[in-house]
C-alpha cells in the first residue's frame, strides 16, 4: 500500500468516526434540550414577573394596609422657620422628682422647658390646651429642642398655631437625666427605662396643675379622662423612651411620636434583634389593657439614611403584619435620604402634630 492509499483510508476513517459521534450526540440531546427549555421558560416568566408591577388584584390586604400606613414626607415650608409676629415663650421650670434608678429613691430636682403659645393667659381657666411632651436623644439636654441656635422648632410651632395647622398647644421638653447633662450611653439607657415613673408621678402633675390642659385635675382619673389631648414624642433614645410611655403610660396618653428609634422592652436594639418578640409583647399589652383600634395612635418617623433605619423599619414591618396595628393607629413617616438630626425631627414634628391634633385628626 503506497502513501497515497494510506492517506485516503485514514481520511475515510476520520470522516466515519465523526459521523458516528454526531449521530450519538443527536440521540442524546433531546432530553437535555427539553430540560434546558423548561428552565429558560421558567426563568423568563420569573424575570417578567419581577419586572412587571403586580396587578391590583394580586395585592394582598396586608400589602394594601402597609401602603396606606406609609408616607414619604417632604421638608417643612421654609417660611415656618422665620421669626413670627406672634411668637410664644419658653419657660424653664424646676420640679421635685426622684432618682428612680436608685432603690432608695433619693429626692432630686429636675429641669424641663415649657413652650407657651402666643396669647396664653394664666388667668383664663376656661380655655384648655392640648399638650405634647418631648424627649431629647443621647448626649442632648432638655433645652436643646428649644435652642434656636440649632433648632427651628419654636418658630415652627409659632407659625403652625398662627396658621391654624394645629390647635393651640403646650409643649414640654423634659429629660430622663437626673442632672440634665450629657452622660454615658449605658447611664442614659438606665435612666430612660424608668422615666415613665417620673413622668407619671412628678412631671405631669407639676405641669398640668400649673398650665391649662384638658386635665380637670391631676388625679389618675383626671389624666385618664383627658388622654385624648395628650401626646409624647422623642428622638433617638428619646424614641426608645417614647415606646416605654406607650407600654407604661398608655392610660394617660393617646398619641405617640417615636422619631428615629425602636422599642427596647425585650432588650437593647429590640427592633433589630427581637422584632417578633417585641411586637408580640406590644400586642399582648394592648389585649391585656383592653385597648382597641381607636384607643391610640403611633406616628413613627425615620429616614432612609438614618443609622437607626434597619432596626426601626424591621419593627414597623412586623407591626404591619399584626391585626392590632391598623391605618387607624399606626402611621409610618419616612424621609427619603433623611438622617439622624434635628432637621429630621423638625419634619416629623411638623407632620405628626397635623396628623395627631390637626383639623383632620
Amino acid at each position: 500500500m503506497n502513501s497515497m492509499e494510506r492517506t485516503i483510508i485514514i481520511s475515510f476513517l476520520i470522516i466515519l468516526l465523526a459521523l458516528c459521534i454526531s449521530g450519538c450526540s443527536r440521540e442524546s440531546r433531546p432530553q437535555e434540550d427539553g430540560y434546558s427549555a423548561r428552565i429558560t421558560e421558567q426563568s423568563t416568566e420569573a424575570d417578567r414577573a419581577a419586572e412587571e408591577p403586580e396587578s391590583p388584584a394580586a395585592n394582598t390586604a396586608e400589602q394594601e394596609q402597609e401602603q396606606e400606613q406609609t408616607e414619604y414626607i417632604g421638608p417643612v415650608p421654609e417660611e415656618y422657620f422665620a421669626a413670627s409676629a406672634h411668637a410664644g415663650q419658653v419657660i424653664e421650670i424646676t420640679y421635685d422628682s426622684r432618682d428612680y434608678t436608685d432603690a432608695s429613691e433619693p429626692a432630686i430636682q429636675k429641669t424641663a422647658y415649657v413652650y407657651l403659645l402666643y396669647g396664653y393667659d394664666e388667668a383664663d381657666r376656661e380655655t384648655r390646651y392640648d399638650i405634647l411632651y418631648l424627649m431629647h436623644g443621647w448626649t442632648m439636654t432638655a433645652g436643646d429642642f428649644f435652642d434656636e441656635s440649632g433648632s427651628g422648632i419654636v418658630p415652627m410651632l409659632d407659625h403652625m398655631i398662627e396658621n391654624g395647622d394645629i390647635p393651640p398647644l403646650i409643649v414640654v421638653c423634659a429629660t430622663f437625666d437626673a442632672e440634665n447633662r450629657s452622660q454615658s450611653f449605658s447611664r442614659s439607657v438606665e435612666e430612660l427605662s424608668v422615666f415613665h415613673n417620673d413622668l407619671r408621678e412628678n412631671l405631669m402633675p407639676y405641669i398640668e396643675s400649673r398650665y391649662h390642659t384638658y386635665a380637670m385635675d391631676v388625679t389618675p382619673e383626671g389624666f385618664r379622662e383627658s388622654r385624648a389631648h395628650r401626646a409624647f414624642g422623642g428622638f433617638s433614645l428619646g424614641a426608645v423612651t417614647t415606646w416605654y410611655q406607650f407600654i407604661y403610660n398608655l392610660d394617660y396618653i393617646q398619641y405617640f411620636l417615636p422619631m428615629s428609634g425602636d422599642c427596647w422592652i425585650m432588650g437593647t436594639y429590640g427592633g433589630r434583634y427581637y422584632p417578633v418578640e417585641t411586637v408580640d409583647y406590644l400586642e399582648a399589652m394592648l389585649a391585656e389593657g383592653g385597648y382597641g383600634e381607636d384607643d391610640f395612635r403611633i406616628y413613627q418617623g425615620i429616614g432612609t439614611e438614618d443609622p437607626i433605619w434597619a432596626q426601626t423599619d424591621s419593627q414597623i414591618q412586623e407591626m404591619f403584619t399584626r391585626s392590632a396595628f391598623t391605618p387607624a393607629n399606626l402611621h409610618y413617616a419616612i424621609i427619603e435620604g433623611g438622617r439622624h438630626d434635628i432637621d429630621a425631627c423638625e419634619r416629623y414634628i411638623y407632620y405628626a402634630l397635623r396628623d395627631l391634633f390637626g383639623e383632620n385628626a
